[in-house]
């Protein structure tokens, strides 16, 4: 049974199950155009469900790592042609002609002046067995490649009709109360001054349920907690000290070098949407709804206290890898089944930022030596930092790091790469790009602020020996109106980036990003995707960062965690680059790249 594709019978409607969460990325549209490519028809003429999670039928469900077109292009594309062969081998039979001399179009397969719709070939072709199929040459798409589709939900997000999890109807809404320090853990409570709510204790806080958000929230704020245990003298300060006394000793040269040190700060996900979910809790059955980037794996988590259990995803309003948490899940799910009801946690801004997942503070220690050019010839680059709290075994492991770092550094100047890793005194999580970003960040203005003559983009060039790289900065040069002042490449997931940078004279930032990811199913989505890297990177060097003093995490909203506006948009173009390599990944790929090209400009 194909999982991806349906066509009823009755209706005449063809449904597309897209089985990885969109959480803003647009995969919902890059599923619809490539069935829309293979089957020859509108993708607005499809309907689009959103699969639960089913780690049996459809395998990994992950929305990570950039990789979801490179795991989903060809199991769906191939889906999608089988039920267009086997349409046209129900049309073929029922004229008797041979199936070369029919065609699909339209939502019809055709001969001559004859033709019959999917509809009424859906039963006839569900009957046969498929043979040989071949997918439509690049040569032929009019749909997959084409900057003109527009997403699929584009009209429903600006009009506000699109539904998110924050939107799911619940019988309780509830908030937490959560720990004034880090690590602290809950002792009692006094809700004497608490109306119209209810008071859970939680492992990690307490719970205050009302009927509608306003309340709990009140609620909330009347009541009167102890705690007990944690960090509360816990300071980012002394952290960072800490992680500079640990710098690992890496490779000094017997002559000359160059070492320069660089700080990547904690960072926050601040997702516009921040972390809610929905339960409820039936004797042995669960049901969850919830904006997560891996229903598979919470499936399998809540498999293993329930007999049933129902994940379903709903559009995520961002996630940048903090929804691959399940911390907020797990709160919905004890709540619905100690008060028999459905609930809905909701974690407001302050709750978001305060108690995230932060990705890990870093310093980094480059050394090199340069030859009469300037150029670098050998680099040691040493780095301490902290592990992900949801991947310590592996993470925790500097072997393990310097393997997943092998073969990213896009120049061609010999070195290694050392890590030093301490443990974590905070939760830390996946981050746009996890360890790639401060990694890029470092070499990369290591390189932009050597002393030479040749300039950003010319100093590159002389180092680059993969094509690839190579072609990406040559049309960023090109596409660029401007003076080079600040540019950096990035090489990962299949794909490579070059982003150029500029501060004009009338103080206006311009910036030009070439992006190959080999072949580019959906060209708006890859420089849309590039656009919010982009964005995410000028929050950055313009001073987003978590900081911690008294045991607490200072920032608390968007207005000390001072996230790019629309109004701090620069001047942007992004340029797909034609590539025949194989699909590549992109969500974390531009991310890198931009920000050490902004962070040199802005130095």
């Amino acid at each position: 049974m194909n999982p991806f594709v349906r066509i009823d019978a009755e209706s005449g409607r063809i449904t597309v199950t897209v089985p990885v969460p969109d959480t803003g990325q647009g995969v919902r549209t890059a599923v619809a155009m490539m069935v829309a490519e293979e089957l020859k028809v509108p993708v607005e003429s499809l309907v689009i469900d959103q699969a639960e999670g089913d780690p049996d039928t459809y395998g990994s469900q992950m929305s990570a790592n950039s990789n979801t077109m490179q795991r989903l292009h060809e199991p769906i594309r191939t889906a999608a042609a089988t039920i267009r062969h086997l349409l046209v081998k129900a049309a073929a039979r029922r004229w008797q002609v041979s199936e070369a001399d029919c065609r699909a179009a339209d939502g019809f397969v055709q001969h001559g002046d004859s033709r019959l719709s999917y509809q009424e070939l859906a039963e006839e072709a569900s009957a046969l067995t498929p043979g040989e199929v071949e997918l439509t040459p690049q040569t032929e798409w009019r749909v997959l490649g084409n900057p003109a589709i527009k997403r699929v939900d584009q009209d429903a997000i600006v009009t506000g009709k699109l539904t998110y999890a924050i939107d799911q109807p619940a019988d309780l809404v509830a908030v937490v109360a959560r720990p004034p320090w880090i690590g602290a853990t809950p002792t009692s409570f006094d809700a004497t001054g608490v109306r119209n709510a209810e008071v859970v204790q939680l492992d990690n806080g307490f719970a205050l349920l009302a009927g509608d958000t306003y309340t709990a929230i009140k609620a909330r704020e009347k009541l009167e907690t102890s705690w007990q245990g944690g960090f509360p003298d816990a300071d980012s300060d002394r952290w960072l000290a800490d992680l500079e006394a640990a710098l690992p000793e890496g490779n000094t040269p017997s002559g000359e070098f160059v070492e320069k040190i660089y700080v990547a700060p904690m960072l926050a996900h601040a997702p516009m949407e921040p972390p809610t979910a929905t339960a409820k809790v039936t004797g042995d059955e669960v049901t969850l709804w919830a904006p997560t980037q891996a229903p598979d794996r919470v499936r399998k988590l809540l498999e293993e206290e329930f007999g049933s259990v129902r994940v379903i995803p709903t559009r995520a309003g961002g996630a940048f890898g903090r929804k691959f948490e399940v911390d907020f899940i797990l709160e919905a799910v004890q709540l619905a089944r100690n008060t028999g009801k459905t609930v809905k946690v909701l974690w407001t801004r302050d709750d978001d930022i305060q108690h995230d997942s932060y990705r890990p503070l870093s310093v980094h220690r480059i050394r090199a030596t340069v030859n009469d050019e300037g150029l670098p010839v050998w680099r040691d680059h040493a780095v301490s930092t902290w592990p992900l709290s949801s991947m310590l075994d592996v993470t925790s492991n500097p072997q393990i790091l310097r393997m997943m770092s092998a073969g990213k550094y896009p120049y061609d100047v010999d070195g290694e790469v050392h890590f030093g890793i301490v443990p974590p005194p905070i939760r830390t999580g996946f981050w746009r790009s996890v360890y790639a970003g401060p990694l890029v960040y470092a070499d990369e203005m290591f390189l932009s602020g050597l002393d030479m003559a040749h300039n950003q983009l010319e100093r590159r060039l002389k180092l680059v020996t993969d094509g690839r790289v190579r072609k990406v900065l040559e049309v960023a040069a090109e596409a660029h109106d401007g003076e080079p002042q600040a540019v950096a490449c990035h090489r990962d997931y299949g794909s490579v980036i070059s982003v150029i940078a500029e501060t004009t004279r009338d103080g206006r930032t311009k910036i030009t990003a070439a992006v190959d990811v080999g072949t580019a199913l959906h060209p708006s989505g890859v420089r849309q995707q590039v656009e919010g890297a982009i964005m995410d990177a000028i929050s950055v060097t313009r001073g987003a960062r978590i900081t911690v003093k008294q045991g607490k995490v200072v920032q608390k909203s968007f207005g000390d965690y001072p996230w790019a506006r629309i109004g701090d948009t620069p001047e942007i173009n992004v340029v797909v680059v034609a590539s025949d390599a194989p699909v590549g990944g992109l969500g974390e790929l531009a991310y890198p790249a931009a920000a050490a090209a902004l962070g040199f400009l802005s130095r």
